[in-house]
């Protein structure tokens, strides 16, 4: 797992698409699902770690975005 998009794939694996078209609301909601599917025990560590890893990194790009337009 690499991008947003391999997180997205994995969602859709178990039925989950998430698209409110606020791009903050849909990373945490996918870190939610993610978290859910972890604790399901659904999904291994090793991919609930990475999928937490990508989802936390892009919500911090979306914030300094964010605040540089802000700016």
């Amino acid at each position: 797992m690499k991008t947003i998009y391999d997180i997205q794939q994995l969602l859709k694996q178990y039925g989950t698409i998430i698209y409110i078209g606020d791009r903050m609301a849909d990373l945490e909601l996918m870190e939610e699902e993610i978290k859910q599917l972890y604790e399901s025990k659904l999904i291994e560590a090793k991919d609930y770690q990475m999928a937490l890893l990508l989802l936390r990194q892009e919500m911090q790009r979306e914030r300094e975005k964010h605040l540089k337009n802000k700016g």
